[in-house]
């Protein structure tokens, strides 16, 4: 016999998706901090023998990281990304199908405060990647930084999180029988400082090392360009040269991330918090740009991948802003 659940009250689904957004925001606002505090209260209870433990496994694993991560399907698959996915909601569209046969660099476009977008359609299959591209395996670039802190380190690896640096990249894109997909967010957190309503900023017309990489390994680059990624919260006005700024960046150089002064709503009133706005993120994936393989390029040769890199795209913003109520006027700015 067949039993059949009666469908949830709206009320109930739109506090069942703020909760999964609330939680995923104190996942990377307050979790590594709660990992690292009980790592070390442990050690000082009759439970020591957990950290010493899991300082010896994460001894031996340290690597890992750098080695491709180690996801854990069952958390990608998990209903809470369901729940986060259909509170803004956010969707991913495929321009052009990826051959499996090969890998593929995807340059994802702006970095907004949390990157939300990235981390939905690339570390969880809440929006369907392996239904809209089969036979393909991404991996999400984060900086290193997060990878040191305890039990935090496998929580972001379960979803494709790997470490944001050369080796770790290279491991990902020298797979031989191809099928894996690396996804940097190429403004980095200095974007991040930029994040707000109506911006079309992108920081990357001198950012090439990306481009290299992937002549250096002769992998296909995909621009893909996040609408409404930008609009999911408010920032305090950080012009360039404000005291605020200077301080920002003095405080990036230090710890390697950036600290936006953001905010929207809070969970159970709209006026302020930290959760986001529910508006719409479609994160647009474009067509694959053939690049030549070759172990040194010239500067001119990284140029003009670059520049064909810019221009496409530029056309993939300009095919689709109509659809997602961006003004005819806006288009984008490379610094």
């Amino acid at each position: 016999m067949k039993v059949e659940f009666a469908p949830l009250s709206l009320p109930l689904q739109r506090r069942l998706q703020t909760a999964a957004v609330a939680q995923w925001i104190f996942s990377f606002l307050c979790l590594a901090q709660c990992c690292t505090v009980a790592f070390i209260t442990l050690f000082f209870t009759r439970f020591w023998l957990v950290s010493a433990l899991y300082a010896a496994w994460w001894l031996i694993d340290r690597e890992k990281p750098s080695k491709g991560g180690r996801r854990i399907h069952v958390l990608r698959n998990c209903i809470v990304w369901r729940y986060m996915r259909d509170y803004f909601p956010i969707t991913l569209l495929k321009t052009a199908e990826l051959d499996p046969r090969q890998n593929y660099l995807v340059g994802f476009h702006p970095h907004g405060v949390l990157a939300a977008g990235a981390f939905l359609n690339f570390c969880t299959e809440a929006s369907g990647f392996s239904t809209l591209f089969p036979g393909i395996t991404p991996h999400l670039m984060m900086l290193s930084l997060w990878f040191r802190i305890p039990f935090f380190r496998d929580y972001a690896m379960s979803g494709g999180l790997v470490a944001s640096d050369k080796e770790s990249a290279s491991y990902v894109l020298q797979k031989p029988e191809g099928g894996n997909l690396l996804a940097i967010i190429v403004g980095g957190a200095q974007e991040a400082l930029d994040a707000r309503p109506g911006s079309f900023t992108l920081l990357l017309k001198n950012r090439k090392g990306f481009v290299r990489l992937a002549i250096q390994h002769g992998t296909p680059l995909v621009p893909a360009f996040s609408f409404g990624e930008n609009d999911l919260f408010d920032q305090v006005k950080n012009p360039k040269g404000s005291w605020l700024r200077r301080i920002q960046h003095w405080l990036q150089q230090i710890m390697g991330i950036s600290l936006p002064l953001f905010h929207a709503r809070g969970i159970f009133q709209y006026s302020f918090g930290l959760i986001p706005y529910r508006r719409p993120i479609c994160t647009v994936v474009g067509k694959p740009i053939p690049v030549q393989k070759k172990y040194k390029p010239s500067e001119e040769e990284v140029d003009q991948v670059h520049q064909k890199y810019l221009k496409e795209l530029s056309e993939l913003f300009e095919k689709h802003k109509a659809k997602y109520n961006v003004p005819e006027d806006s288009h984008l700015e490379f610094i």
